[in-house]
């Protein structure tokens, strides 16, 4: 007697098992939730020439408020990006349209996979031949808030409402939020392009702002010692920057040895460090 091979557990190609899916969906959902949180810093850096700038804006609490021109975009609506007559930071405007075309584009194709089309009912008066009826699509159903809308050439659709609520969109489909109906589960293929899509988005947006972890060497020396500073920020937190002199023990600075020897400034320390450096300038 032949036995038929088993095709239990067979894969279409390009399957990638995932030992840990929720994992996956809720660093999608922290990947999402920082792009958001962080759009509107993008948007306000378009119109800022870019600068090495320290410290941080988010570290300067101390300082006077900000000028209008200056305050924070977080928080203000429209967080949408709109066009640029002359964008002072090419790099921040580059990756804004690119991380807004990306999550858009991810929508409409997760809303193509997931999300259940309009339902429709009969509409008009009954004649022997129907001929008065037609099918319309239900208005309540049309207008969901939970609905993604595609974009149309006379109708921008959920895209009018800008990358935030594409983000929130997209983590709530990501964790598997239900609403009724109007979602299916996500398959894994589906779900590996949400987290690989947040991640780069993330990765770009950081990048442009100069949250993305990366060392920077300060155009200013070391007030003490004129040594070589170098600012360290911690990757999605601007406010956990730090400062080191390359000078090492023989730096005066009023500061402990990090680990390696070097002087370093982190919290309530950067604001000393920022008034010896604004005198050294004066």
């Amino acid at each position: 007697m032949t036995t038929q091979p088993s095709t239990q557990g067979i894969r279409p190609a390009g399957y990638v098992l995932d030992e840990a899916p929720l994992g996956r969906a809720a660093q999608a959902a922290d990947d999402l939730a920082a792009v958001r949180e962080q759009w509107g810093d993008l948007l306000a850096a378009i119109g800022r020439p870019p600068r090495a700038e320290w410290p941080p804006r988010e570290c300067r609490e101390w300082e006077q408020p900000p000028a209008a021109e200056d305050a924070p975009a977080v928080g203000r609506l429209p967080l949408v990006l709109r066009e640029h007559p002359a964008p002072l930071n090419l790099t921040a405007l580059d990756a804004a349209v690119e991380t807004e075309r990306e999550l858009f584009e991810l929508c409409d194709t997760v809303a193509a996979a997931v999300q259940r089309p309009v339902r429709r009912h009969l509409v008009g008066r009954r004649t022997p031949d129907a001929t008065l009826m037609r099918w319309a699509p239900d208005a309540a159903d049309f207008a969901d808030p939970a609905r993604w809308s595609y974009a149309s050439p006379t109708d921008p659709g959920s895209r009018a409402y800008g990358l935030h609520w594409a983000a929130v969109w997209l983590e709530g489909r990501a964790l598997g939020e239900e609403s009724g109906d109007l979602f299916a589960a996500v398959r894994p293929l589906l779900a590996d392009e949400i987290a690989a899509t947040a991640r780069r988005a993330r990765a770009r947006v950081e990048r442009a702002l100069g949250r993305d972890g990366q060392p920077t060497v300060l155009d200013r020396s070391c007030p003490y010692c004129r040594g070589p500073l170098t600012a360290h920020t911690r990757s999605g937190d601007p406010a956990a920057a730090t400062v080191v002199c390359g000078t090492g023990g023989a730096c005066s600075a009023p500061v402990l040895l990090n680990g390696r020897g070097r002087r370093e400034w982190a919290g309530a320390e950067l604001v000393g460090l920022f008034v010896a450096l604004e005198a050294a300038a004066s």
